[in-house]
């Protein structure tokens, strides 16, 4: 192996957002080499490893069955009091994967395709030529330092982008918009529902946020919490609290230990500059619900895969150029998850008590839709002519 002074692309970061984005450079016949600090592809773990049957056929992965935990057939929400509302419907609606064998799978993908990947490589600074990102200063292995030229730099290297840090892109977190998350995997559970995913809501449980409960066997689940990360109480004390509550953990042990930050919102408008492009986590391309970014990261990939080829290939990689990328991104999916933010920002604004009256009125219709950023003003509606009429039934999306 080799590695070369000069690069089409270089792609800082290798979990879905990198990998794919590479395979789809590599796929237009670029030369693509892609960076990636940690030890281990796939490590560490920052995510419950859920992802929708919808997200899996639209993006046409054939996930090996290597790569897949559990089958999921559903979920259910609880309120403050743990009223429960059940999404439950026939055949699978999502997979708890593996994140470790899941992401070295993608990368196996885009070293395939023909992309270099090198892990145990820090990036430490962009090279700029004028105005111009082009290229990386790197500890590649540890050890060489390295000075790498490409024409278009990928920052994939997640919610703290050095990349785009350095590159002069503004892409600071705002507290109110990164949660702060904190997950255990847990074995010997005494599970109620192995085959769904369990969200319980609550100010006093997790402010502003849930705590999910991710099966993978019978026995065994992804166990974690996301906060606001402006909280006084770290989201370890908060899911630790929960945990001592519920017999179900009573025998449990704790095999595995994550953390780290979630965008839930902040979705940017600009995300390229001068031979620059942000993706995924760094760039805030996630469900602002649930915080997922897998599925939006490939996509998004998708999208800048084709437009990297065009203006390698016409000499122009300008931010002018590379500002297509944006403009489709925003068109196929920024302003659908745009209106998922809004619901977000409703719903943290409930007290406990309003949640317990939504236990009361939604569905599990209703709810799917609302994670979609579908159905708010319905549900606006339901609500207020829930309190102004005393109506105690439940309603099934009519």
């Amino acid at each position: 192996m080799r590695i070369k002074n000069q690069y089409d692309v270089i792609v800082v970061g290798c979990g879905p957002a990198g990998s794919s984005t590479a395979k789809s450079c590599a796929e237009q016949g670029l030369d693509v080499l892609v960076l990636d600090r940690n030890l281990e592809i796939g490590t560490p773990v920052r995510c419950g490893e859920g992802i929708s049957d919808n997200s899996v056929k639209e993006l046409r992965l054939k996930i090996p069955s290597s790569c897949i935990a559990q089958k999921i057939y559903g979920a259910v929400a609880y309120s403050p009091s743990e009223k429960s509302v059940h999404i439950k419907f026939p055949g699978t609606k999502g997979y708890i994967i593996e994140r470790k064998m899941f992401d070295k799978w993608l990368a196996k993908q885009s070293s395939l395709a023909g992309a270099t990947i090198i892990a145990h490589s820090n990036v430490v600074d962009i090279i700029k030529k004028g105005d111009y990102v082009a290229g990386v200063k790197a500890e590649i292995l540890g050890e060489q330092n390295r000075e790498i030229s490409s024409s278009i730099v990928v920052a994939a290297d997640g919610v703290e982008s050095l990349v785009l840090r350095k590159s002069g892109i503004k892409s600071e977190k705002k507290p109110l918009l990164v949660d702060s998350g904190y997950q255990y995997e847990m074995e010997n559970i005494k599970l109620k529902h192995p085959s769904l995913i369990e969200l319980y809501f609550g100010n006093k449980i997790a402010k502003r946020g849930y705590v999910w409960v991710f099966p993978k066997s019978k026995t065994s689940a992804n166990v974690g919490i996301g906060i606001a990360g402006a909280s006084e109480r770290s989201a370890k004390a908060y899911l630790d609290e929960w945990i001592a509550k519920h017999e179900m953990f009573e025998n449990a042990s704790i095999i595995e230990v994550n953390g780290g930050c979630i965008p839930v919102g902040g979705l940017m408008k600009n995300m390229t500059g001068n031979g620059i492009i942000g993706i995924g986590d760094a760039v805030n391309q996630v469900n602002p619900i649930h915080g997922g970014g897998i599925a939006e990261s490939i996509k998004a990939s998708r999208i800048a895969g084709p437009i990297i080829a065009s203006a390698i290939k016409k000499g122009d990689v300008s931010g002018k150029f590379l500002a297509r990328y944006d403009r489709e991104w925003w068109d196929k999916y920024g302003n659908k998850l745009k209106n998922v933010e809004k619901v977000r920002e409703y719903f943290e604004k409930l007290t406990d008590d309003q949640l317990e009256d939504l236990a009361d009125i939604l569905s599990g219709d209703i709810l799917v839709e609302l994670s979609h950023g579908k159905s708010l003003a319905k549900l606006i509606q339901l609500y207020a002519r829930f309190k102004a009429k005393g109506i105690k039934r439940k309603l099934f999306g009519k």
